[in-house]
């Protein structure tokens, strides 16, 4: 936990703010497990923060706090709490690693130094008329010496060569550190956080019009989880995950948003375009027949609603994203499995 939540579970608030994360869980009908009791924590400690604005309006959508949905808030909203072990772990290895290494190339530094030594010394030993025995002594010296040294050489060689493996294992273990901090658990589609930092960093590089959002929704989620129970409802998530996953592949930018809701960012493409592709998710989903997979029981028709808007000139990144979301709505609105153009939306309409 971060350090200001520590020092409230070790000071005169602890049993007060522990109590109060326990009350908010039972409201919500969640289960008090480790996770979720760290989550309410951060809730309690920071009631105006982003975790506790997104757990609100998840349970004001009538939305069910799963493991896999606390995982995901975790994920989002706590990642240097959740990551900070993996990769001090994987940094402290690093780091003797390195300091092994360094102690491998200074042994051989001293060890050329001596060899250095013992060919000055050999060269001031073979002046003119050397005797022979003096001359065997020099010639077994440098032998010795020359063998010494390349002992050496192989010893460090052989380090180096472990050592060029064991720093490319670690890379890997911190590259894939990273690519879970940024991916979804259950749909493997990117996350919450992955999404915004992506959407920055395009709004960055692009010029004017270049980026499109959409926001897409499973339509009427909450009456087939109650029908069908959560676990049913995920699968569904990572169906509806797999084909905006397909139809988002780079260079567009596929994340579930949270929840039931995925966005997608769109570069360089045309309004026309964009729809195309929205229309080819919703088509995917919709026509699709979908079975229990414990029972074959029939789900019956999985739709989605989709809006999306195209950045205006000079337009900030929020604007954007609400008249995306008003998009959204109005096909809501509008009878649902539908995609709907944010231009299109009067900003009357869509508040």
């Amino acid at each position: 936990m971060p350090e200001e939540v520590e020092t409230t579970l070790r000071g005169p608030l602890a049993y007060t703010t522990a109590r109060a994360a326990i009350e908010k869980m039972e409201t919500a009908k969640v289960w008090p497990t480790a996770l979720n009791f760290e989550l309410w924590v951060h809730v309690v400690t920071d009631p105006d923060g982003p975790l506790a604005r997104e757990i609100e309006r998840l349970l004001n959508s009538g939305a069910a706090i799963t493991d896999q949905v606390a995982e995901d808030l975790a994920s989002v909203y706590l990642p240097r709490a959740r990551l900070n072990e993996q990769i001090f772990d994987a940094g402290d290895a690093l780091t003797k690693e390195l300091n092994s290494v360094s102690g491998a190339i200074r042994t051989a530094r001293k060890s050329s130094q001596t060899y250095g030594q013992t060919l000055a010394g050999a060269s001031r030993d073979l002046g003119a008329n050397v005797a022979p025995d003096t001359l065997r002594t020099v010639v077994g010296t440098l032998s010795n010496a020359t063998q010494n040294a390349q002992r050496q050489n192989q010893s460090l060689e052989r380090r180096l060569a472990e050592s060029s493996r064991e720093v490319a294992r670690l890379k890997d273990h911190l590259e894939q550190v990273r690519r879970d901090a940024s991916t979804d658990g259950l749909t493997n589609l990117a996350n919450r956080k992955a999404f915004d930092t992506e959407l920055e960093r395009a709004f960055a590089e692009a010029d004017g019009g270049d980026i499109t959002v959409a926001v897409l929704d499973i339509d009427n989620f909450k009456a087939f989880n109650d029908t069908w129970g959560h676990q049913t409802g995920d699968q569904v998530i990572r169906f509806v995950a797999s084909v905006i996953g397909r139809v988002g592949a780079p260079p567009r930018f596929a994340a579930r948003y949270g929840g039931e809701e995925f966005a997608i960012i769109f570069s360089q493409e045309s309004p026309r375009q964009v729809e195309r592709a929205l229309e080819e998710i919703r088509l995917g989903v919709s026509t699709r027949t979908l079975r229990r997979r414990s029972t074959n029981e029939d789900l019956g028709a999985i739709t989605i609603s989709a809006g999306f808007a195209q950045r205006g000139p000079d337009e900030p990144l929020h604007a954007l994203i609400e008249r995306a979301d008003g998009a959204l709505y109005a096909s809501k609105r509008a009878g649902r499995n539908r995609v709907t153009n944010g231009q299109l939306v009067d900003k009357a309409a869509a508040a």
